[in-house]
Parts: structure tokens; sequence; C-alpha cells
């Protein structure tokens, strides 16, 4: 069962997805939050495997207090749900370890989507966004020292694709932990904390096709 808790300042939005999230079989939500403090608070307590978030909320905002749940809570996944389709926004969330951004206009399906995608340690990044990063050019961390193995390298290729941990062990002939090692190796070397970071790092340095 996918444990899912809510933080939005809007209760209606609130509402809907948990009515949303209740249709489904293997997940369920596990707690509400209006806004940074009450999570906080609420977290000690509770154990989500997703927390999805707004960006604009009293106290904290969503980026904000992704960066505090990834430095507290760092086996949590976040999903930052916002009606802003903004490269700001986008790439703000994905550097604090956001593990998938949504706009809240998404279709249902999509967003029910995205939340097992994340459950099983994928990520999730709206059409269109990973090319627009890359046609920023920006080049935000040195190469130094981050030179991978030719088996990292095939971890990061399938990666890329979007595969779990499972489905690349499967893939590449080897352990799940193995795998488990190779993407920890590869976050350190890229200086990233979720996969999408990764995803994003190897395509603005032009190691993976863009495809």
């Amino acid at each position: 069962m996918i444990q899912v808790l809510l933080v939005d300042d809007h209760a209606i939005l609130r509402d809907g997805l948990k009515t949303l999230i209740a249709q489904e079989e293997d997940m369920e939500v596990v707690g509400e939050a209006t806004g940074s403090t009450q999570l906080i608070d609420m977290l000690p307590n509770v154990s989500p495997d997703i927390i999805m978030m707004d960006i604009n909320m009293p106290q904290m905002n969503g980026i904000e207090l992704t960066r505090w749940v990834k430095s507290n809570y760092p086996s949590i996944k976040v999903i930052v749900l916002t009606m802003y389709n903004n490269d700001e926004y986008f790439m703000a969330a994905i550097r604090e370890g956001a593990d998938g951004y949504l706009l809240k206009d998404s279709p249902s399906k999509d967003v029910i989507d995205a939340i097992r995608a994340v459950a099983s340690g994928e990520s999730v990044i709206p059409p269109g966004m990973t090319k627009k990063l890359l046609s920023m050019h920006k080049q935000e961390n040195n190469q130094e020292d981050k030179t991978l193995t030719p088996r990292e390298m095939e971890v990061l290729l399938v990666l890329v694709e979007g595969l779990s941990n499972k489905d690349i062990a499967t893939r590449l002939y080897i352990s799940d932990k193995t795998v488990k090692i190779h993407v920890s190796n590869i976050f350190k070397k890229f200086d990233v904390k979720s996969r999408s970071q990764a995803i994003i790092f190897a395509v603005q340095n032009n190691l993976v096709p863009l495809r």
C-alpha cells in the first residue's frame, strides 16, 4: 500500500486528491497538512511513502519544504503539484530533490500514474521540460571527478529510461543490491539527491542521448 501525505493550504484541492486516491486499491492518504508547520509536527507520527505538496503555501513554500523533507527524511519521495508551468520553479524543485513535478491541471490518470511511478523509484518530469532545461545551456556543475565507470554508465543509460532498480537489475543481469550501489555512486559523483536530478545532470552534460 502506497501511503501518501497531502500538503496544500486549499481544502478543496486536498479533498479532490483524497477522493481520487481513495479510488485506488494500492494507495491511501495517511495525512493532510495545510503548510510546513503542520507537516513538520506531523511527520514524527506518520510514515508516508510520498508527500504531494503545492509550491505556494504559508510559512515555507513547496521548494523550501522539499529541501527540508529531503534533509530530514531522505527516504520520503516528494511530488510537487503546482499550477505553474514555470521553468524556474521546476528547476528549483529538482535541485532540492523533488522526485516528481506535476501541473494541477494534469489528468487524474497522470496523477495516479505519477504516484505509482515515484513509489517504484522512477522520476516524473513533465513532457518538454528536459528539452527546455537543455536549451538553457546552464552548466551549473563542473565535470571534475565525475567520471563514471563503464558499469555505472550502463546503469545511468537505463536509469534515464525511467526503470526501477529491479528492472535495471533484470536488464543488466545484476542483483538489486548491486544496482543500488551503482545508483548511489552516480548520485555522489553528480552531487545530486534524486533520480530526477541525476537525469537532468546527465542530459545537461551530454552524458546520455536526448530522446
